[in-house]
């Protein structure tokens, strides 16, 4: 393929690396010999659809060689998901023509599972229409629930951040539960999979540390049973810190904490497991009890980044770019674990088919017998990547982080597009 122009976007719920991903591009990409210039897309997708690219040739590149430390999206993000091809060809067509108008043949979309889809769907259409851009996606989920790769950037750092919150915490009631605070509850992000929640597990050293029970949306939730393992955890220890999934699910498959809407790609609206819990523990036993909503800040603890995690997501978005120049198309880069003992890794790549719209839950292997913890198995898969730390540079207290001009390029299509 000739050389051309490029877009690079990102999609769904940011992490505190995936500018990383995006340096990794920009950087691989001008120095390919294949591309040209290199846009960003403004939200996502919304930025191809709407024609709204920006220019990052006009960053400086003190701010592009500071995207590896600086949290979130820094082109903006999206919810948005394309419906199918058969249902709505015209927004996809759009996409093509945009394309089309800024002499754009490589496509790099930063996204989990729903975006690859996008990704995939693209590839198939360009190549119908006579003009074919190469579609490399770049793995990205605090959720690591991207099936074939070992592990998915963004979820090493949401797992550090929430194993150093839920330590720190649990010194925090162990110091006050005498007569005060005797349980304690923690929701996590984790819509079908509780690779989040059962992260916190590296906050304990031992048995005694918290978390002490870990709720999974793999495992259904058993009210009487769980009671019945607080009351035996503050027993033995004084008092009981819960990590619980956000999607933790009771016998008949239903969300604990389903709010009753979707988002835009359909998902169920979530939140309140970690009330759920501590309404159940504080009516049920008669004990007080805090819970804490990390939310945003789990995914956006740049601060805290696990270091593996980092290099990780640069390395993702510089091999997009490598298997664009090879003239691979339709394929998602992948980490493959090659040793766990000393820890070492490289990465690889699959078919984008084999990722959209599918979801890893975890291992039966890596959940504790009685569904309330984690094994040594999960350990072992989780420690290295939440090990090391890259820190931003400081300044007034604060990190510096980078702010994006986001200059957008002539639009070719008309305002009205």
């Amino acid at each position: 393929m000739a050389k051309a122009n490029a877009v690079y976007a990102q999609s769904g719920g940011v992490t505190s690396v995936i500018n990383g991903s995006a340096y990794g591009v920009i950087k691989a990409a001008q120095e390919s010999g294949i591309i040209d210039n290199i846009y960003g897309g403004l939200y996502g997708i919304n930025g191809v659809l709407e024609e709204n690219l920006v220019d990052i040739s006009q960053e400086s590149p003190a701010d592009i060689d500071r995207l590896p430390y600086t949290p979130s999206a820094a082109f903006g993000s999206c919810r948005k998901k394309l419906p199918s091809l058969e249902k709505n060809r015209a927004d996809f067509e759009k996409i093509i023509e945009v394309f089309k108008a800024h002499d754009v043949r490589y496509f790099f979309y930063n996204g989990g599972n729903d975006s690859m889809d996008t990704a995939h769907k693209i590839s198939q259409l360009s190549h119908d229409m006579g003009y074919d851009v190469t579609c490399i996606g770049v793995p990205k989920t605090v959720d690591n629930d991207l099936p074939v790769t070992d592990n998915s950037p963004g979820f090493g750092s949401v797992a550090k951040y929430n194993a150093v919150s839920l330590r720190e915490a649990s010194f925090d009631v162990a110091s006050m539960h005498h007569d005060s605070t005797k349980a304690f509850v923690a929701e996590t992000m984790g819509r079908h999979a509780g690779w989040i929640a059962a992260s916190t597990a590296m906050a304990g050293t031992n048995e005694n540390e918290g978390p002490h029970i870990i709720l999974l949306p793999e495992i259904a939730f058993r009210e009487e049973a769980f009671l019945a393992e607080v009351e035996r955890i503050r027993a033995k220890v004084g008092y009981c810190v819960v990590a619980v999934s956000e999607g933790l699910q009771n016998a008949e498959g239903k969300f604990v904490a389903d709010a009753g809407t979707v988002d835009m790609f359909g998902h169920t609206q979530l939140g309140g497991a970690g009330d759920f819990i501590s309404n159940l523990i504080k009516n049920k036993l008669n004990i007080k009890v805090h819970n804490a909503l990390p939310d945003y800040f789990q995914r956006s603890g740049r601060h805290i980044a696990s270091k593996t995690d980092v290099e990780q997501a640069i390395a993702v978005g510089k091999e997009a770019v490598r298997l664009a120049a090879e003239g691979l198309n339709g394929q998602m880069v992948t980490i493959v674990r090659d040793s766990n003992t000393p820890y070492s890794w490289s990465v690889g790549h699959t078919d984008i088919v084999n990722i959209a719209n599918k979801e890893k839950v975890l291992p039966v292997d890596y959940i504790r017998e009685d569904g309330f913890h984690v094994t040594e198995a999960f350990r072992t898969y989780c420690q290295p990547l939440i090990e090391g730390e890259l820190w931003p540079d400081y300044s007034g207290g604060i990190p510096v982080y980078s702010q994006l001009s986001r200059n957008l390029v002539p639009k070719k299509l008309g305002q009205n597009t």
